[in-house]
């Protein structure tokens, strides 16, 4: 009784939560494609009890958004949105040659709510070759980088993760990856982070309304659920 009683998992609450990582402006990208699916993601989010969300369209050579075009499509729906949550905008950047150089032009959407984070991002499965260059010139831009979804990267081992967080690399945890959305060795690699106290902030990196079922029966055990708990009260703003 008491092995099964251990692995009972609660609820994660989003009271007051913010949503990092999102791919809900329509239309953009590989996200949400018009505009009647993100009200309809952003009512649910009200259920949810979420205060403010981030929408963070793709930048990147495949994805040439510009930043002037991104802020045309924010006011669009912000102007069709009557709710509660507070929608801010941002990007999420690929570390590829455009993001170079829109960096060294400071053409860039960043994050928070003193506009000083870039949401990044690499391959899944090859860095580039000059990656802590990058990161290191975000850092002399000016910007602290936060690696999106820092736990989906197939070749960051230890090393990798020891290394930016120790240059002062913010790391965002997909929520859906505690779901197993992604697979066991994400899920696990998602919680080795946790341990490690790598994470500072929380996102959802959500594409589409069906993914918010998963989003709104998350649950982990009592180690989990706290330390989830915890990053989501302590990354707000």
């Amino acid at each position: 009784m008491f092995s099964i009683f251990s692995k009972k998992k609660s609820i994660i609450d989003f009271h007051g939560a913010t949503d990092w990582h999102s791919h809900i402006l329509p239309g953009v990208d590989d996200g949400v494609s018009d505009l009647e699916t993100s009200l309809k993601i952003l009512a649910r989010y009200e259920e949810l009890g979420f205060k403010r969300v981030w929408l963070t369209p793709h930048i990147m050579e495949d994805i040439p958004n510009r930043p002037v075009d991104l802020e045309k499509r924010f006011r669009e729906l912000t102007a069709a949105y009557d709710g509660s949550v507070e929608l801010r905008l941002g990007a999420e950047n690929m570390m590829d040659q455009l993001f170079v150089e829109r960096l060294d032009a400071d053409e860039l959407l960043p994050v928070g709510d003193k506009g000083d984070s870039l949401l990044v991002e690499t391959s899944y499965f090859t860095p580039p070759a000059n990656l802590f260059a990058i990161i290191d010139s975000v850092f002399s831009a000016g910007y602290f980088p936060v690696l999106a979804h820092a736990e989906r990267y197939v070749y960051m081992d230890d090393n990798h993760y020891d290394r930016l967080h120790g240059r002062g690399v913010r790391m965002q945890l997909n929520l859906l990856s505690l779901s197993g959305n992604y697979g066991k060795a994400v899920t696990e690699k998602a919680h080795k982070l946790l341990d490690r106290g790598y994470y500072d902030r929380v996102g959802s990196d959500i594409h589409r309304y069906a993914q918010l079922e998963t989003l709104s029966n998350l649950a982990e055990g009592k180690k989990y659920h706290q330390k989830v708990m915890n990053l989501i009260s302590a990354s707000l703003s």
